[in-house]
Parts: structure tokens; sequence; C-alpha cells
């Protein structure tokens, strides 16, 4: 009885010294790395009218960035379990933060089109290297919950960057626009934090000095535990887990919800302002509400998916929301309150599937090959981020409407979710009860 207390207090200590020290930080690096992504939206309030883009210019822009991002993903994702995390997470950092503030510079589509590009390709890797870099400290039974901390900087970057964004649109500052300034000093702190993160961030647990001995042995031997039950139950090598079906499927049903994510994300500043004729700033205002209640219900999704041990469902039924919402949007656009509020309700379901949707792939790998997996599934599913905001801009250019991407983006949501409610629940929730007899 006194040994299994003694091991709940250790197991309990080390849980919460590893999550005070790292989701925070991993929570900031996020916010800075979406805030540079998206951006672009706040910044075609003004940058459109005054480098003369059209609405499919601005939006095969704003995909083009998902190519590049492609092209990187898997052997970036790769070198964060087989190299060193904090290393190429640090260098991801400052090579993005430099593209972002020459963003700020650009004069032409070209110049747009090629940027926008070289941003993916900076930042391949980030995202998919920090979920498996997560793997390397936190149990199955702790997982979602630490990924949805640190996915909860998605809709928050955006809750905090909108009105942010909106400031600077009404600068002039040495005779350069707002929305230059915007990429200039949004880009700058991902150069710092950079140089911060290789001597902040530690790559393993036994590494960890700021850890202590027992606390160390605690971890590592749980992490190793769960690796040796998965490796017992099916040894997976990289090129067997890229063809493994479940993997096809995580990755087609990301693809369509990332379709929809950021179909929505980088057009609703300029639909909002469409459909409400308002200033920037008070546009940029209204656009933060649905991210505060995208952020709270990614962060209830990550408790309740943890608390039940249940992946599947807390993935689809977010997605069918998602789906509904931005559905009911698009019977909404002459009312612009129902509208927003309708938006409320689509930001809910399209970022509260992430944190479940994450740890469905470590359920079944581990190691190396979790790695190239979750890159797979991130690169191939992001090309999803091409197709939503150009096709939203080609048939906003053709029906002078935003209705047709509307309508577009809530059937990718819905499709996604039908694609994950094809994995069997097993897949889903074996991994788990494997995993019962370890202190909580």
């Amino acid at each position: 009885m006194r040994e299994h207390t003694r091991q709940f207090d250790i197991a309990d200590r080390t849980r919460k010294r590893i999550t005070r020290r790292l989701i925070p930080y991993l929570f900031l690096l996020y916010i800075v790395n979406y805030l540079d992504r998206v951006n672009v939206g706040y910044a075609a309030l003004e940058m459109t009218r005054e480098l003369n883009f059209t609405a499919d210019v601005f939006g095969f822009g704003a995909g083009i960035f998902f190519v590049g991002y492609f092209l990187l993903e898997v052997p970036g994702t790769l070198l964060v379990e087989l190299w060193s995390a904090r290393k190429w997470i640090a260098r991801i950092m400052i090579t993005w933060g430099i593209v972002a503030i020459m963003m700020g510079f650009m004069n032409s589509a070209t110049q747009f089109y090629w940027l926008r590009l070289a941003l993916g390709a900076a930042e391949a890797g980030f995202f998919p290297g920090i979920i498996v870099y997560l793997t390397h400290w936190f149990r199955y039974q702790d997982r979602a919950k630490a990924v949805a901390w640190f996915m909860a900087a998605v809709p928050l970057s955006s809750f905090i960057g909108a009105p942010v964004s909106g400031l600077l649109l009404g600068v002039r500052w040495f005779g350069l626009a707002g929305w230059r300034w915007l990429f200039i000093l949004e880009g700058a702190p991902a150069i710092v934090l950079g140089v911060v993160t290789i001597f902040y961030l530690t790559d393993w647990p036994h590494q960890a000095k700021w850890l202590a001995a027992d606390e160390r042995d605690w971890i590592s031997k749980e992490l190793a535990r769960e690796t040796d039950l998965k490796t017992a139950a099916r040894s997976f090598k990289i090129l067997e887990a890229l063809r493994d079906r479940k993997v096809m499927v995580l990755t087609l049903a990301y693809f369509f919800i990332v379709t929809s994510l950021y179909g929505f994300s980088f057009w609703i500043p300029t639909i909002i302002k469409s459909l409400s004729g308002l200033p920037n700033l008070t546009v940029t205002l209204i656009t933060a509400l649905p991210y505060l209640i995208a952020f709270i219900a990614m962060v209830f999704a990550g408790w309740s998916s943890d608390l039940k041990s249940e992946r599947r469902w807390h993935t689809a039924i977010p997605m069918f929301i998602a789906g509904a919402g931005l559905l009911s949007s698009a019977a909404a656009q002459g009312n612009t309150p129902l509208a927003v509020g309708m938006f409320c309700l689509a930001a809910a379901g399209l970022y509260s599937f992430l944190p479940s949707f994450w740890a469905l792939p470590t359920t079944f790998l581990a190691g190396s090959a979790a790695a190239a997996s979750i890159g797979l599934i991130n690169s191939l599913g992001n090309l999803g981020g091409f197709f939503g905001p150009y096709v939203v801009g080609y048939l906003n250019a053709r029906t002078n409407s935003f209705m047709a991407g509307m309508l577009y983006l809530s059937t990718s949501a819905i499709i996604g979710g039908l694609l994950i409610l094809t994995l069997r629940a097993r897949n889903a929730r074996g991994r788990n009860r494997s995993s019962e007899a370890t202190p909580e």
C-alpha cells in the first residue's frame, strides 16, 4: 500500500511538472506560428485593395502556403524523432520569421505567391513535430489534454490577433501601410523565440535536469512500456505505417476538415466586412468572437476525450457541428448578427476536433512510424488548406457571393466526420485498456 502511494505521488508530481514546464511555452510558440500563418486574412482587408488583388488571386496566394508545407513535412517530422526536436523547431521558427517579415515588402501577385510558398516550406514540420514531441513527454491517457492545451493556441491566436491586426491596419509608419507593419511586427517574435527554444526545450525526459531523478525514471519507464505494448501488438515499419488503411482514412478526413478550417479562417474577415460594411477595426473585433468560442470548445473537448478515453466520436461530432454552422451561415447571409452566430458555431466545431484527432494516430503507432505517419497526415491533409481558400475565392469571383463557398466548406466538414466514423471503435479505444493499471 505504501509503495502504491509513493508511485502515485511520483506520477502526479511528474505529470504536473512536465505540464508546467512545456505546455505554456509550446502554447506561446503556436500562437506566434498560427498568427503568422493566418494574418494574411486580416491584411487582405487593405492589401488586396492597395495591390489590386482579385478574390481568386488572394485565395490562390493564401492557399499556396500549403503546397510548400506539403513538400517538406514528412522529413521535417522525422528529424524531430530521429535528431533533435529543439534544434529543428528553432530552425523552423527563425526561418519562418524571416520570410514572414519579407511579406511586408511585397508589391505584386507573383511576389505574394512565392513568399507564401516559401513561408509554407519554412514552417513545414513545426506542428506535427510538436505533436511527436508531446509523445516524448505525455502518456496516452494524458495526451489529448496536452494536445488540447497546446492547440488551444490556434483559436486564441486569432482571438488576440484579430484586434491587434485591426489596430495595425490603421497605422502608417515611415511611409509603410499598416498591413505591411502587420507582417513585420508579427513575424519578428518567431525569430526571438527560435533562439530561446534552443536553450529552453529538452529533447527527451532522461535529459531533463529540471526533473528529479525519480521523476525522470518514472516517465521514461511509462513511455517505454507504452511503446513496447504497441510494438508487441504489431511491429510497424515506416513504409508499412504510411500504407496502413487507418493512416489513409485519417489523412483523407483531415484533408476535408482542413479545407473547411482554412477556407473559414482566411476569408471570415472579408466575409464579415462584406456583410456589415463596418470599419476594419470593428470587423476584426467581431471576427475575434468565434475564436473565443472555439478556444472554450477545444479545451472542453480535449478534457472530455481523455476523461472518457474516447477519440472517434470526439473527432467526428465537432466536424458535423462545423458543417451545420457553415451551412447555416450560408442561409443567414442577409442577417449579419445571425451569420456571426453561425460562424461561432462553425468555429467551435472546426477547432474542437483537433485534440482527439491528433491522439488517434498514436493509439496504434509509435516511434519513427508514428512520426512519419503524423507528418504524412498533416502534409497531405493540409493540402486542403490550399483548396479551401482558393475555391471560396474562385466561387466568390464567379458568383459575387460567399454563399456557394460556405456550402462547399460545409460539405467538406461533413465528409471529414463521416470518414472518421469508418474507423473501428476498438482502434480508437483499445490502446487505453493496456494502461488501466497505470497510476492516474
